[in-house]
């Protein structure tokens, strides 16, 4: 072949445009493989961000858990055995209220519970008032105290035929000063609310006994027992 040819042949692959187009797509490739290359890092780094803000995320809960704690703490220190039982004046079931003054001179049972008609506090309710002849006989009152409003009190009240004042503290008020209200916790999450809790006030005015964490069978004979023995 003659150098002219040979000089036109090459001319005509190398400038072809099936040539420039294979020159462009090898282009292309050599190009997005290093953006792959470079945007996979990218992805793992943001999986690796996510998890240790996941990590950062829980001590976040324990530390508001931990501050939601420290109300109920200080209630529990306020309300010891031998100190005078704080006064309350609050609304009860069928109108008027009650107050602390209103058994001065007698023996005073209050039973916090946390919501009306729940099978827990309808327990301890009907156990009450089942007991409610023994107590009486033993110079005692009692009064069971929720954060319900006095509409929920009374539908409680009629529907087991209840035979004991029920209280409605939808302020807390009375339930922080007694040690009632603290926090709890529910399949993992920590809330603040009414702690199933029961005191006993002597004649004289002084908190003779607190029952905590209280659990609903048997738990009205031994609050008449402790009443009858004062």
């Amino acid at each position: 072949m003659s150098k002219k040819s040979r000089k036109k042949s090459s001319k005509t692959a190398s400038g072809s445009p099936i040539a420039k187009k294979k020159a462009a797509k090898a282009r292309a490739l050599a190009q997005t493989k290093p953006a792959k290359t470079r945007r996979a890092p990218a992805s793992k780094s943001s999986k690796t961000a996510a998890k240790a803000a996941s990590h950062k995320a829980a001590p976040k809960r324990l530390k508001s858990s931990e501050s939601l704690s420290q109300p109920a703490t200080a209630a529990k220190l306020v309300l010891t055995e031998g100190r005078k039982a704080p006064a309350f004046r609050l609304p009860r079931d069928g109108g008027g209220v009650a107050t602390l003054s209103d058994y001065a001179g007698r023996k005073l049972v209050l039973f916090f519970y946390p919501r009306a008609d729940t099978p827990g506090c309808t327990r301890e309710a009907i156990d009450f008032t089942r007991l409610a002849d023994a107590f009486a006989q033993a110079g005692t009152a009692v009064l069971g105290i929720s954060a319900d409003p006095v509409k929920a009190q009374e539908r409680f009240r009629d529907k087991h035929s209840l035979g004991i004042p029920l209280v409605s503290d939808e302020t807390h008020e009375m339930l922080e000063a007694y040690g009632a209200w603290g926090e709890k916790s529910m399949y993992g999450r920590a809330f603040l609310g009414i702690l199933r809790t029961t005191v006993l006030v002597g004649a004289d005015g002084k908190v003779a006994k607190v029952w905590r964490n209280v659990r609903v069978d048997g738990h009205a004979d031994d609050v008449l027992a402790a009443a009858s023995s004062l």
